[in-house]
């Protein structure tokens, strides 16, 4: 059996609006092993990004539990959880909200590096892993789909152990979509937890396991 690293247990979570008070997850429970792709699946509005927000520990979830590794991230400091979110890489809809748009493909590496602490990345993983001869270009100079792609390589520079994807692919053409999922295979197949909030079939016929959030 592989190592959960994610056990969710009747977690809602809530939030006041100007027309009152929404209910954004209500009653999760579930585990995320350490194997393979999985994705949250459902319609917008079921509560997928909020969802990955509280696995990030950007959020505190209103009721429930939330462990990782083994930690209750619900009962930890804001200092232990800084410590423990080290561990963890969220990644966006938007490639450019993912990257250093005035640095280099190498210098982004460097830099996912430095936030964490982490030691000088391996460039070479460029030519491994789908970017080979991009360590000098412009992050400009990238497609949306090699940007994504590079997004994803910043998780591994930051020696991260778990990956948050949110809808990865919704802004990109199928071929660069294929071409981001692939990468999200690689990382799996290096040790890498990815979870994706997802809707994308191309993404869901990859996953090792869904989990469908209904629509509130």
């Amino acid at each position: 059996m592989p190592d959960v690293v994610y056990s969710v247990r009747d977690v809602v979570h809530r939030y006041r609006t100007p027309s009152g008070e929404v209910t954004a997850v209500n009653q999760a429970t579930f585990d995320i092993p350490a194997d393979g792709l999985t994705v949250l699946a459902g319609p917008s509005g079921s509560g997928k990004s909020t969802l990955l927000r509280l696995l990030g520990m950007l959020e505190r979830p209103t009721v429930g539990e939330l462990t990782l590794h083994g930690n209750d991230t619900t009962k930890l400091t804001e200092r232990s959880r800084r410590a423990l979110r080290r561990k963890v890489h969220l990644i966006f809809q938007d490639p450019v909200d993912n990257l250093f748009g005035y640095l280099t493909v190498r210098q982004n590496l460097k830099a996912a590096a430095e936030l964490a602490a982490a030691k000088d990345p391996d460039i070479g993983m460029l030519d491994r892993l789908g970017l080979p001869g991009t360590a000098d270009w412009a992050i400009s100079a990238l497609s949306g789909g090699q940007q994504q792609r590079l997004a994803f390589l910043t998780a591994l520079a930051a020696n991260a152990k778990v990956v948050l994807a949110d809808e990865p692919t919704s802004q990109l053409d199928a071929k660069s979509a294929r071409l981001v999922i692939e990468t999200m295979q690689d990382l799996v197949n290096l040790g890498v937890t990815v979870v994706a909030a997802s809707h994308d079939d191309a993404v869901l016929d990859v996953a090792a396991r869904v989990y469908r959030l209904g629509d509130r």
